[in-house]
């Protein structure tokens, strides 16, 4: 075999290779005309190499953002090196739909993408090789399990019944506050809650209608709360509010509101109709409660006074 013949080998062995390889290739001209297009481009745009050859790549692909293209390539032109861009940063560059079982869930393929300078015999970049990888199982899973982790975080702070704060997480976020108020002395409440008799609910109806009232104060609660308060499930049938930069005589207006709410509302479980009540007690904090405990024991107090007195009443510490 000659030479020559040889080097026709090499070369269709070449072409093939670079056509049937399972990543996206196109050369570009230093206009952004298409010369070369691969297999790969092929398969996933549905257009034939001949009819996208000496074409510009931004009349065929609107998608594709001609400024900040044209920027990242004319830095591989300039400076004769790669450059880089990935699925986080830009989803993909090209916008093929997604044909991959496995990540069915994704619209479009991710993709990575690497642009190559060229460099001509004389030491000049003619053209720019770009390739296209499909990583659109990576990515998917990367966003499933970034997604999985969100909803961890948020059942570890969450109440699975009422969907209120749980109990340490809401402590927390007191201490929070109790440290802010430290430094400002900005007034702030703590409203204590407690369903009147709840016991009796439980043992008349049964746990079912039980749960039926505490989702229902849950989500009064939720209605009367501003989005700067902090609202937990504190224990068994036991409610915090913290109300942040609110005065005693407020947070009684506020206390108010919602225990007359709750004493004129009616809930109703398949053939069940019930009604009930809340006792609260209020708490300001004063340079006299030196751990965010004695706040929270000072809101129990008044919380106690309000269920001591007959119940469905507010309470001020």
């Amino acid at each position: 075999m000659s030479l020559e013949t040889e080097q026709i080998n090499e070369l269709h062995w070449l072409m093939e290779m670079l056509h049937t390889i399972d990543v996206g290739l196109v050369v570009l001209d230093r206009d952004y005309n298409i010369q070369i297009w691969n297999g790969f481009m092929e398969n996933h745009s549905g257009l034939l190499p001949r009819e996208v050859k000496g074409k510009k790549l931004f009349s065929l692909f609107d998608e594709i953002p001609k400024e900040w293209f044209t920027r990242k390539a004319e830095s591989v032109f300039l400076l004769k090196n790669k450059a880089f861009t990935i699925w986080e940063q830009r989803q993909y560059l090209f916008k093929f739909n997604n044909y991959r079982p496995i990540t069915g869930s994704a619209d479009f393929m991710y993709q990575n993408s690497t642009f190559i300078p060229l460099i001509s015999a004389s030491g000049e970049v003619t053209h720019l090789c770009l390739l296209i990888y499909d990583v659109t199982d990576n990515a998917v899973h990367k966003l499933e399990l970034e997604q999985a982790n969100e909803e961890l975080a948020i059942l570890s702070k969450t109440d699975g019944l009422t969907g209120l704060f749980n109990r340490r997480h809401w402590e927390h976020c007191l201490q929070g506050e109790y440290k802010r108020w430290s430094r400002s002395l900005n007034p702030s409440c703590l409203v204590m809650i407690d369903i009147d008799n709840f016991k009796r609910v439980n043992d008349s109806y049964g746990h079912m209608v039980g749960d039926e009232v505490l989702r229902h104060l849950s989500e009064v609660i939720k209605c009367h709360v501003r989005e700067t308060d902090v609202s937990g499930r504190y224990g068994g049938e036991e409610f915090s509010i913290l109300l942040s930069d609110t005065t005693a005589e407020n947070a009684q207006i506020f206390a108010e509101r919602l225990r007359q709410e709750i004493e004129t509302a009616l809930i109703k479980y398949n053939d069940i109709e019930l009604s009930y009540t809340i006792s609260l007690g209020i708490a300001q904090i004063t340079t006299d409660m030196k751990t965010y405990e004695a706040w929270i024991e000072s809101a129990d107090k008044a919380l106690y006074q309000s269920k001591e007195s007959g119940r469905n009443k507010v309470t001020i510490f």
